[in-house]
């Protein structure tokens, strides 16, 4: 399964917000407290759910689970053009008791549907680990920005490159999240975290 460019974007985004929500600054584990706080306030999010999705989608989150993997497999594959609508989408999941008055509200904006339809993609998402062909390529031009160059031309054909492969994966991944939200900071006016 190839994952569209429109749904890895917004998986890097939904990750670093929920990464965002999930620590205060002394680190303690505070994500059910700023979810439910973003629950309540749904009415004012709601205005972003068309531009910021991610930031919307977080309310929504372990409120779905899914019956028929496949068809947001298939789901996943496609752009922003071309989603499925909720009425399609939704036979492939169950929506949690505790989410449904959630779902009811949201349905009666304009773009609820497409919305919902998202959510369940970035939750869906959320739940499934990259897979390689999904992963972010580094292109030789960035490793040589960022000093990677020497690691690719050691590593090429060698068997520690091969072994060494999952744990990249991990490390890849870890990083390409903190890159979306250094990305995503910057949009909201901030300075970069280097």
């Amino acid at each position: 399964m190839h994952i569209s460019s429109f749904f890895l974007e917004l998986r890097s985004a939904y990750q670093a917000e929920l990464d965002d929500l999930t620590f205060d600054s002394e680190g303690r584990n505070v994500l059910r407290k700023r979810l439910t706080e973003k629950r309540d306030e749904l009415g004012f999010l709601l205005q972003l759910m068309d531009l910021h999705p991610e930031m919307v989608a977080v309310v929504l989150h372990q409120a779905f689970k899914f019956t028929v993997p496949t068809v947001m497999d298939h789901f996943l594959t496609r752009n922003e053009e071309e989603l499925l609508a909720w009425g399609k989408l939704q036979h492939a999941l169950k929506i949690e008791a505790w989410a449904q008055p959630i779902v009811a509200q949201i349905l009666q904006e304009p773009m609820g549907e497409w919305f919902l339809s998202v959510a369940a993609a970035l939750e869906y998402m959320h739940s499934k680990p990259l897979s390689a062909d999904n992963r972010p390529a580094v292109s030789k031009d960035d490793a040589d920005k960022d000093g990677h160059n020497d690691n690719l031309s050691r590593s090429e054909g060698s068997d520690d490159h091969r072994e060494a492969t999952a744990e990249d994966g991990d490390e890849a991944d870890a990083l390409a999240r903190e890159e979306a939200g250094n990305d995503w900071l910057a949009a909201q006016g901030f300075d970069r975290k280097d």
